[in-house]
């Protein structure tokens, strides 16, 4: 007799992360052992200081909220499908807060020790949880770093496992194979990849695979004359077929045909012959891996003459990134790498049209990137924000300099909008005469920023300190950026309209972390991802590296690591807001690689459960990291 209850827990459950990851026998073996707990309004599952239940707990229905008995304040706001009360799964302590239900509530409680062993045996649970308690190192109910959360749930997974990089490349594959029954005739399998321009057939019979036609079993067997064109598939077929999992590396694939001395290998569920087919790998398909390849990728860009050569190496860069997002590599890594190819693509635009122009430079220069690329968090193609510092040259031929420098700065802007990255709505690019001046020029206008820092100039200054030298002088830079460091100490009230400018972004939530839309415009009820969760962080990180007088770091992620190192008390927030700005920088690009575009702007009714719960763990972070600047700076009444 069938189990309704568990079957409805089961129904339940795997709408939500991460028991979406069980399989279905699993997760109805867990929905057995579920108790189903019902709390009033305003009752207590459980206080802080009070010993862990052997359960943990899913709301079902209604709310609960998490809170600081010490100082009453509320940490979180548990809606359907949240969990809540982890910490027995990490560690048999005390709880240290409270959880009551904030309405009448049905809960789920999922017992501990049936949970765990599916936390070491699903790779995808034990990332959740370690991201689920990384994400927030501020809260006290995740006081346990991510790599104590990986020892505590049995798994060896971390945070940083750059050693699936570079070597370990996840490689694309056919997805849709071209497949025959074991009847077919040879003549006719010999017409489906014809007709279907494939080199090879798999041999399925009720979904799975029996073995593999290809190129060289036809030749080998039909064109010889060893078997007749009416010979059935399944004499002439390569049996028993190797097979193997989906998530393949690029390596794996290449020691698996070099051990079997194959071109094509069949990807199942599971990786054996007994599970459904999912794809298939060819030679070809490692080929088109290889090239890939960062290095390679490099080589191609650096070989490139024309600026369609490095628009065709550009694409491979963003099959690259799509692949880093499809196997979760880290964020650092992945916002290094592509950076570091993105720049050498504006380096060698810069090489062409330099060729391009009638006389070599009259001066030295630096060609700068500002912005998120100047950041370096730029993965997708987004809007130029660029300028150029020149030295100073001799009196009488300042204007003929300025000319040849922003000739040559219009011929890499239209260079870049060709590679896909348009033109700044605001015209803040190189070949705009405001930014492309003297290194003389720079300092003075620079200080006028600083000196009179009304809402225009802090607004071009935020834009400006973030900056990355992609090609030229180093030196010119250098100097500017000591002049920017001694200017903001003569002008100490600088940083306090920074700041001002840091917090007028408006707060991605509103009551009980509702989603703050856009309420009109052409993006109406989206979400604006860029303003409402990046740039606070972003401004955030900006005013307080720069308060500190460090003028080497313009990443978001490297500013708030420093800042941790440089102060102690506020070191667990400042790694929170490091990791929740590369939860953002992940999603956008997810979100921008799936639509096709910035990013920016969500549909909220496209996302799942889990892609909200994500989003949602960094807005405490941004809330807590406005408080500190308000609070430092003197900001009052700034806060959204």
């Amino acid at each position: 007799m069938k189990n309704i209850i568990s079957e409805r827990v089961a129904d339940f459950l795997k709408k939500y992360p991460p028991f979406n990851e069980l399989h279905e026998k699993d997760l109805l073996l867990l929905s057995q052992e579920v108790t189903i707990v019902h709390r009033d309004k305003g009752q207590v599952v459980f206080s802080g200081g009070e010993t862990a239940h052997p359960h943990f707990y899913v709301v079902h229905k209604g709310a609960v909220e998490l809170r600081n008995e010490g100082n009453n304040e509320v940490i979180d706001l548990c809606d359907e499908g949240d969990i809540f009360g982890l910490r027995p799964l990490l560690a048999r302590e005390e709880y240290i807060l409270q959880a009551k239900a904030y309405e009448e509530s049905i809960l789920y409680a999922i017992p501990i020790e049936t949970f765990k062993p599916y936390t070491q045996t699903y790779e995808e649970i034990g990332n959740f949880l370690i991201e689920s308690f990384a994400s927030n190192t501020r809260s006290p109910y995740a006081k346990m770093k991510a790599e104590q959360v990986a020892v505590a749930i049995g798994g060896d997974q971390t945070l940083d496992q750059s050693s699936r990089m570079l070597d370990f490349q996840p490689i694309s594959f056919t997805k849709k194979p071209v497949c025959c029954k074991p009847q077919a005739t040879a003549k006719e399998v010999a017409e489906i990849m014809t007709r279907k321009k494939v080199g090879s057939v798999l041999v399925v019979e009720d979904k799975l695979p029996l073995g593999i036609i290809t190129d060289k079993d036809l030749r080998n067997n039909i064109v010889t004359g060893k078997l007749p064109v009416t010979a059935e598939a399944s004499k002439i077929m390569s049996s028993p077929v190797i097979t193997y999992p989906a998530n393949l590396t690029v390596t794996q694939a290449q020691m698996a045909m070099m051990k079997a001395g194959i071109s094509h290998l069949c990807l199942t569920e599971d990786g054996t012959p007994d599970s459904r087919i999912v794809g298939v790998i060819s030679k070809n398909d490692l080929i088109v891996a290889l090239g890939n390849n960062p290095s390679v990728l490099i080589k191609a860009v650096k070989r490139a003459t024309k600026v369609k050569q490095v628009k065709a190496a550009h694409k491979g860069i963003m099959r690259l990134l799509q692949g880093y997002l499809d196997n979760n590599i880290p964020m650092s890594i992945t916002l290094k790498i592509i950076s570091e190819l993105n720049d050498a693509c504006v380096k060698q635009l810069i090489h062409i049209c330099l060729e391009k122009m009638h006389a070599p430079p009259p001066v030295p220069f630096a060609w700068l990137a500002m912005g998120s690329q100047g950041r370096r968090e730029q993965l997708l193609k987004t809007d130029q924000d660029n300028a150029i510092i020149y030295q100073d040259t001799e009196p009488g031929k300042e204007e003929a300099t300025q000319n040849y420098f922003l000739k040559f700065a219009s011929k890499v802007n239209k260079a870049l909008q060709q590679l896909g990255y348009e033109y700044c709505p605001a015209e803040m690019m190189a070949s705009n005469s405001n930014w492309c001046m003297s290194l003389t020029a720079w300092k003075s206008t620079v200080s006028g920023w600083i000196s009179n820092p009304g809402k225009e100039q802090v607004l071009l200054s935020s834009i400006f300190f973030d900056y990355n030298t992609v090609y030229g002088d180093t030196k010119l830079v250098d100097q500017l950026s000591q002049h920017i460091f001694e200017a903001t100490k003569d002008y100490p009230n600088f940083f306090y309209h920074l700041a001002e400018g840091a917090l007028q972004n408006p707060s991605p939530s509103g009551f009980f972390r509702d989603f703050l839309v856009e309420q009109d415009g052409a993006h109406k009820d989206f979400f604006d991802l860029k303003r409402r969760a990046l740039m606070p962080l972003t401004d955030a990180a900006r005013v307080l590296i720069l308060s500190q007088h460090i003028k080497s770091i313009s990443g978001t992620v490297e500013r708030y690591e420093k800042m941790a190192e440089l102060e102690e008390n506020n070191r667990e927030l400042y790694l929170s807001c490091s990791y929740a700005t590369k939860a953002l920088l992940k999603f956008r690009a997810k979100q921008g690689m799936l639509h096709h575009d910035s990013g920016r702007f969500i549909a909220l009714n496209t996302l799942t459960k889990e892609e909200k719960i994500k989003l949602k763990r960094t807005f405490k972070t941004i809330k807590e990291i406005q408080t500190l600047i308000a609070v430092r700076f003197k900001v009052s009444n700034k806060v959204v």
